[in-house]
């Protein structure tokens, strides 16, 4: 009985070590990768510091990784779903900014929830843009909040990471 206590305790030393060893592997991985190309807001309006469109223009840091009309076209599904959801939470703002005397703020909840949905299709999407094409480029789009260079304020950007290529010649 002993016996079998010792070997499954030696079998979980050995995985222990090997999970330290890939951890160790994939920081030094990351280590060597470029920092992440930002893609800041360009728009006029801003909800909750979500811009109405992003930037278009093809960033030099991404040249020899993805063509200028795949950055662009990626950036014109986020811009179009920009379009068509933040003009109506727009409108809950200004209903909800009237009202908030009245309702003791819960008039800005609609505005709240619309501003997460929004959110959430942009991440939808861009894991969908991650799947068909930017993951086998070792690249890796997600919407990610960051201090305003200008202010204290939050604003949503684009970050589009370098993920590090696996190296072929470690056996599994």
């Amino acid at each position: 009985m002993m016996e079998d206590f010792d070997e499954i305790y030696e079998e979980e030393e050995e995985e222990e070590e090997e999970e330290d060893e890939d951890r160790a592997a994939e920081e030094q991985l990351l280590k060597y990768a470029p920092d992440p190309v930002v893609v800041r807001g360009s728009g006029h309006v801003t909800v909750f510091g979500l811009s109405n469109k992003f930037e278009s223009e093809f960033p030099s840091a991404l040249t020899g990784k993805v063509a200028p009309e795949e950055f662009k076209a990626s950036i014109n599904r986020v811009n179009g779903c920009l379009r068509k959801t933040l003009p109506v939470n727009v409108r809950w703002l200004l209903c909800g900014c009237l009202c908030c005397c009245c309702t003791l703020g819960f008039s800005l909840w609609p505005v709240i929830c619309l501003s997460k949905r929004t959110r959430r299709s942009i991440e939808k999407l861009l894991e969908w843009e991650n799947s068909r094409l930017y993951h086998k480029l070792c690249l890796h789009w997600r919407l990610s909040k960051r201090k305003c260079e200008s202010n204290n304020m939050m604003e949503y950007v684009i970050l589009i990471e370098f993920l590090p290529k696996i190296p072929i010649f470690r056996p599994d």
